[in-house]
């Protein structure tokens, strides 16, 4: 059971490309972070990383119209069919092409993909597992140019399909004898979306150069024939060359193709035609220089539409009358979702990382997070385990709440890099290094930054430590090769460390002593007496460059890796080496495209460059430039298990061998440059650039570990990588995890004991079997006077249970005096002997705490 962590959240990104989603209720957004999904809960503030992840970045996600499936396609095409009731993966799909868009039919019987030109209609998988999920029903060709996006009517009956030929194609999803398709032109430039209007097949088409045009049908949706029940027969098959559509039956179900212009009456029905009605111009100033997104919801007649300089619209149709205008940010908006009662617009914003939901009506943000929008580089836990600090390459520092998986604060004082972040043993301060020269304290409770410590002469600063008392802060440079010391008090330089030949990797206070130990790339670690004049106590002689060094726990073993991948083993106190684990071979690094040697050759230059040790001591956590993360037992200087920690090939070194699909006769495809833009839209180009701009060069991020911290409850690790902050931990919330079960421990043994009312063995045997519904019959069955009584006589090991029961029930509970009773019996029956584990249970406690703040808060206003 040690080591059996599992990814839990994924923080630090909320969305990077692909379109978003809403739930059913409307209250969660369902949002793609590169190869995983995450479900952003608006009500409760919470978010969630699913477990699954697809081979390359997502592009498209379709949730189907009950809210129970949801198809989640990459960039190759690849597509898992994943059941969001329960988190699992139900099928494996590869569509071989690139897909633009995907979408279910109102009623959930068919959904549509397009890629490509082609328009597929696929049966929607039921609710009981078939052999194949994904049957193909018909193929629709109509578009001369790749497919954008897809809308259909109500009912289910048609839908239409938007293309980059700045044609919009209207298909019958039966075979109607008087649409089977139709083409709308009157645009200049891509479409990018297509919305019908409300149990009608009047359609509305946005382009991307800001142009809406309103188009109206002739016929109502019930005034749409099925080809069988016209009463004629059908006339023989002519072979003309100017036939307007043909069919070809198959296995792969039916293909449908489309010439522009209406199909000719052949059955003597009225066939539908459609007119355009009106047409309406955004960018009448001509700020507005390219629509990127656009959502409709039908009910309101509410048209939302995103721009590439970031502000946003909403109009109401089809009057064209404007609402509402506002900038979100200066970057273009990627992608626009409606919730279903159309009161909350959801924004995401793909350079910056940005996902915002707004309330158009009160005009206030919902919900408003961004992620660092460049690497990540390094982390720390906070001493109870409930907030993450990360330190990023765009400067910014962010504090997350690991419960909730959302940032609550971020700094933005640093112009640079942020190199290091650390909490502070009370807590409350987060100390920051950074390369712009200075070293920055803040407070949480103020939120602001109270502290600047700089050196004489400018330094970037690369490490960074803070003594256990919160007083010494301490910080390596990487060009001048010294090490500064400031006292947190005062904010003044105390003394600056000389004596390092190279740049300052790595810092790490004792955690019993006032001894800093530094590694450098000059081959030693040093240990500085910060009581004795600041002198150094030892100096350790490395085979090879030191990268980081770290202290366990109780401070009496020092770990260090080195440039050669080794970690090596000392003891502080008589400066001997105690043991070394070559941890080359477990780094097994990929090789990036571009690599002209094995995967096993570029491996003899890796390292790790980030150690932490679990909480016990017992072992230590590695990770550096690689996709894996090393647990080794420390006392038996033997790997334990190794973490994969993305599987994402939108990633460069992944894979360990070359991809022979991707040689050519001119070498690598990875090596020739696309050149033809990032599809996004160049804002400026470059003087005199006739066709692909290199000003927007795009190029694949190595996957790497920056900085691994262990949580100081022991439940979970975290670390930074390419992909972002990704946390692991032992707590499954679906996991069915039953302690001491017997064969008699069943709900209704638990019943029976209620009724003899022994009430103590009643909660015992709930708490073995570990359901909560059944743990809170069985307290509110309790009588309100028998609570003291019942707590003094729980066995020991029940206590700490019941208490972080009874602090998750006092949230959402209206019982307020029931459930304080029950806190308050426990507390102080059992006070002293939770006292001595208060670490363990800190947690427990501060949701406790929490929780009853919230009531006096509540009760407060009233």
């Amino acid at each position: 059971m040690k080591f059996a962590y599992r990814f839990s959240n994924l923080l630090g990104a909320v969305y990077r490309q692909g379109n978003l989603n809403f739930s059913k209720d409307g209250n969660a957004v369902i949002s793609p972070v590169g190869n995983r999904v995450s479900v952003f809960d608006l009500k409760n503030n919470t978010s969630e990383t699913l477990p699954i992840s697809t081979t390359k970045n997502i592009t498209c996600v379709g949730v189907s119209p009950d809210g129970s499936l949801a198809i989640v396609i990459d960039e190759d095409g690849a597509a898992l069919l994943v059941s969001l009731i329960t988190r699992a993966v139900l099928h494996h799909f590869h569509f071989h092409k690139p897909v633009s868009s995907v979408r279910f039919s109102p009623d959930g019987r068919k959904f549509v993909v397009t890629k490509e030109n082609v328009a597929l209609m696929y049966h929607a998988p039921g609710k009981q597992r078939e052999f194949n999920a994904f049957v193909l029903d018909k193929s629709y060709y109509g578009p001369y140019d790749e497919t954008t996006c897809i809308d259909w009517t109500d009912d289910s009956k048609c839908f239409a399909v938007g293309s980059k030929d700045m044609s919009t194609w209207v298909f019958g999803a039966e075979r109607w004898a008087n649409l089977i398709y139709y083409s709308l032109g009157g645009h200049k430039d891509v479409i990018v979306g297509c919305f019908f209007e409300q149990d009608s097949l009047d359609l509305y088409t946005v382009s991307q150069d800001g142009a809406l045009c309103v188009w109206e049908s002739d016929t109502e949706l019930d005034g749409l024939v099925l080809k069988t029940s016209v009463g004629e027969a059908k006339p023989p098959r002519q072979e003309t060359d100017d036939e307007d559509e043909e069919r070809v039956g198959g296995e792969e179900g039916e293909v449908i193709r489309g010439k522009a212009g209406a199909p000719k009456d052949k059955n003597k029905v009225k066939n539908v035609r459609y007119k355009q009605s009106s047409k309406h111009f955004f960018n009448k100033e001509g700020e507005f220089n390219n629509l990127t997104a656009a959502a409709y919801h039908r009910p309101t007649h509410i048209l939302v539409t995103g721009f590439a300089s970031g502000v946003f619209h909403l109009h109401e149709l089809p009057e064209f009358n404007l609402i509402h205008s506002l900038s979100i940010s200066d970057q273009r908006i990627a992608s626009v979702a409606v919730n279903t009662s159309g009161d909350w617009i959801a924004f995401g914003c793909s350079r910056m990382g940005q996902l915002l939901v707004w309330e158009w009506q009160s005009e206030s943000y919902v919900f408003k997070q961004q992620g660092h929008f460049n690497n990540m580089a390094s982390l720390a836990y906070s001493p109870d385990g409930q907030y993450v600090v990360t330190g990023g390459d765009d400067g910014k520092v962010k504090v997350w709440n690991t419960n909730s998986g959302l940032c609550f604060v971020t700094f933005t004082e640093h112009t640079s890099s942020v190199t290091n972040v650390t909490f502070t043993s009370s807590g409350f301060v987060i100390v920051s290094a950074s390369l712009d020269g200075t070293v920055r304290a803040f407070d949480l409770h103020r939120y602001r930054n109270f502290r600047t410590f700089t050196s004489p002469r400018p330094a970037q600063f690369s490490s960074l430590a803070v003594d256990v008392s919160g007083e010494l802060v301490s910080a390596g440079a990487q060009d001048s090769f010294e090490i500064f010391l400031w006292s947190m008090q005062t904010g003044r330089l105390l003394e600056v460390l000389g004596g390092h030949e190279g740049p300052v990797s790595s810092l790490c206070f004792s955690p019993v002593q006032s001894i800093l130990a530094s590694a450098s790339w000059d081959r030693t670690i040093r240990l500085w007496d910060m009581l004795d004049s600041w002198q150094v106590k030892e100096t350790l002689p490395l085979i090879s460059d030191g990268l980081c060094v770290t202290y366990r726990p109780d401070g009496q073993e020092l770990a260090v890796a080195t440039l050669n991948g080794e970690i090596c083993f000392w003891n502080p106190q008589t400066a001997a080496q105690t043991g070394s684990i070559a941890g080359r071979h477990d780094l097994e690094a990929g090789r990036k495209d571009t690599d002209k040697i094995t995967a096993k050759q570029s491996a003899k230059g890796k390292s790790f460059t980030a150690l932490c040790y679990s909480a016990d001591g017992e072992s230590i956590l590695a990770g550096g430039h690689s996709k894996f993360v090393c647990i080794y037992n420390v006392a038996e200087q033997m790997l334990t298990k190794k973490f994969e920690i993305s599987c994402n090939l939108s990633f460069d070194a992944m894979e360990e061998f070359l991809d022979r699909r991707k040689m050519t006769e001119f070498g690598s495809l990875a090596l020739v440059d696309e050149g033809a833009g990032d599809g996004d839209g160049v804002d400026i180009s470059l003087p005199g650039v006739r066709r692909g701009d290199m000003s927007s060069r795009h190029f694949k991020p190595e996957i790497r570990v920056s900085s691994l911290r262990f949580s100081p409850t022991g439940r979970s690790w975290a670390a930074t990588t390419t992909e972002g902050l990704l946390v692991y931990s032992l707590d499954g919330s679906l996991v069915f995890d039953p302690y001491d079960l017997d064969l008699d421990v069943t709900p209704g043994s638990i019943r029976k004991q209620l009724r003899l009312q022994e009430w103590a063995s009643a909660i015992v045997l709930a708490f073995r079997l570990n359901e909560n519904p059944l743990k809170q019959e069985v307290l509110e069955t309790v009588p309100h006077e028998q609570i003291p009584v019942v707590c003094g006589s729980l066995p020991e090991i029940y206590v700490e249970k019941l208490l972080g029961f009874v602090a998750t029930c006092l949230e959402k509970s209206s019982h307020l005096q029931f459930y304080m009773t029950w806190a308050q019996n426990l507390l102080m029956l059992h006070g002293q002997k939770l006292k001595n584990r208060s670490a363990s249970i800190l947690p427990t406690l501060q949701s406790l705490q929490k929780s009853i703040q919230r009531h006096f808060d509540n009760l407060a206003k009233l």
